[in-house]
């Protein structure tokens, strides 16, 4: 029997769209960029040869168009791994769902998700202007505590050496950071031989969970020095941000293929920073559209 779908569980609209995307599943391509700004949809969709849509609600702006050929969305989905969350599971849901009976759909639609977005670099060999593929998220989020299946796609081994590395215990262990693998051939397809490839913090904070003080202090004024010094197998941690954790891990459980490509605009080590940022991000752009 197919599993049925309430509508306290899936909010569609009078329109027949997504409850918080305002998307109808006819909208939507399989291949998605997501970013986190709704003024950087515009600037993707500058590149389309055509518009078939362009929808907005609250933060989450979207359009879709053609690239080259390439049937293309792009969705904003604001900041943080809780809005993840919500893009996710919608897009998921017009994707497998059909909205006419409210049952899973009997073939699976496998969407192909690039973030692209912004970042802090944490080791001398992610200077600003770096493009960073996050090959794995340590999400300090814990959303992905919340779904079962958890442990089976998460790398357990990697997340009990940063636990112990770190000496957290208690609170800063609450809720427990969780280690994704984005998609192996989305990374290998997006980043080719031209992109770092490293190890995320996905944090659940722009200033403390990020190690920034200001007036309140840290739980650990030492964080940031212990996780630039943390080496697992070969892999360093290489940067900041604040999605690529939900991203991967939910893409992971719902069985699409998934990934995040950051610009850094500031290094935490050597304290640099660029704020004209905007101005150069297109190239990244335009890099992903050529390759998705």
């Amino acid at each position: 029997m197919k599993k049925y779908f309430p509508s306290s569980e899936l909010i569609i609209n009078e329109d027949g769209s997504v409850f918080h995307l305002h998307v109808k599943p006819e909208w939507l391509a399989d291949k998605v960029i997501l970013v986190g700004d709704p003024g950087r949809v515009a600037l993707v969709a500058s590149h389309f040869e055509n518009k078939e849509c362009e929808v907005e609600s609250r933060e989450f702006k979207t359009i879709t168009g053609t690239y080259k050929g390439k049937r293309i969305t792009v969705v904003s989905t604001g900041i943080g791994c809780d809005n993840i969350d919500i893009v996710m599971n919608e897009l998921d849901a017009l994707a497998n769902i059909d909205f006419n009976t409210r049952e899973e759909k009997d073939d699976f639609r496998q969407l192909e998700l690039v973030r692209i977005g912004t970042c802090g670099g944490l080791q001398p060999n992610t200077p600003v202007g770096t493009f960073v593929c996050s090959q794995k998220s340590i999400g300090f989020d814990g959303l992905l505590n919340f779904y079962a299946g958890r442990n089976e796609v998460c790398d357990l081994p990697f997340e009990r050496a940063f636990l112990n590395h770190m000496g957290w215990s208690g609170n800063m262990c609450a809720p427990a950071p969780y280690v994704i693998d984005a998609s192996e051939e989305l990374i290998d397809r997006i980043a080719k031989d031209d992109m770092v490839r490293g190890v995320t913090i996905a944090a659940g904070g722009f200033f403390g969970p990020q190690g920034r003080e200001l007036r309140v202090p840290l739980a650990d004024p030492k964080q940031n020095d212990k996780i630039e010094a943390f080496e697992y197998k070969g892999f360093r941690i290489t940067n900041f941000e604040m999605e690529s954790s939900a991203l991967a891990g939910l893409s992971r459980l719902m069985g699409h293929k998934a990934m995040t490509v950051c610009m850094v605009i500031a290094n935490r080590l050597i304290k640099e920073a660029n704020t004209g940022y905007k101005n150069t991000i297109d190239t990244l752009i335009k890099t992903v559209l050529d390759r998705i």
